[in-house]
């Protein structure tokens, strides 16, 4: 718990994620292993300035899913950051499986509340990296 909280609040690790570039990149990667590859199916996901949570229904092999978003978000940040060939995430990662709809819903809302309690906006839907942002922005306009 202690190191949870030391982790949400950045004191730990580089803080690459804070780069609203880089966080897009990752949204956006995010999003497309939902729509374009049918990865997953994303139910909740937020960045943080050091670290990244999300929430999804896998489709394909865990293994896959990480490699593929692990490696398309390294590749372009470290394109940004003048960083090719090194490393950008850390090796693991924590994999928990939901067993039931009620604890779907408080992953959901640790998840999307993660960037309250490291005290950086007030109420999630603040948090411009997030699905909690995003469900609250406006859908885009049809011309």
């Amino acid at each position: 718990m202690a190191m949870d909280r030391r982790i949400d609040r950045a004191l730990d690790g580089p803080r690459w994620l804070e780069n609203p570039r880089i966080a897009r990149i990752v949204v956006e990667t995010m999003q497309a292993g939902e729509q374009e590859r049918e990865f997953y199916r994303l139910r909740a996901w937020v960045v943080m300035p050091n670290h990244v949570h999300v929430l999804w229904g896998p489709r394909r092999e865990m293994r896959v899913i990480t490699r593929w978003v692990k490696g398309c978000t390294a590749r372009r940040a470290n394109l940004l950051l003048g960083r090719t060939g090194r490393a950008f995430w850390q090796d693991e990662s924590y994999d928990h499986w939901v067993r039931q709809p009620e604890e779907l819903e408080k992953i959901v809302r640790y998840i999307e509340r993660n960037p309250v309690q490291a005290g950086l906006v007030k109420v999630p839907e603040d948090w411009r990296w997030s699905s909690a942002w995003q469900a609250k922005a406006p859908a885009p306009q049809k011309h």
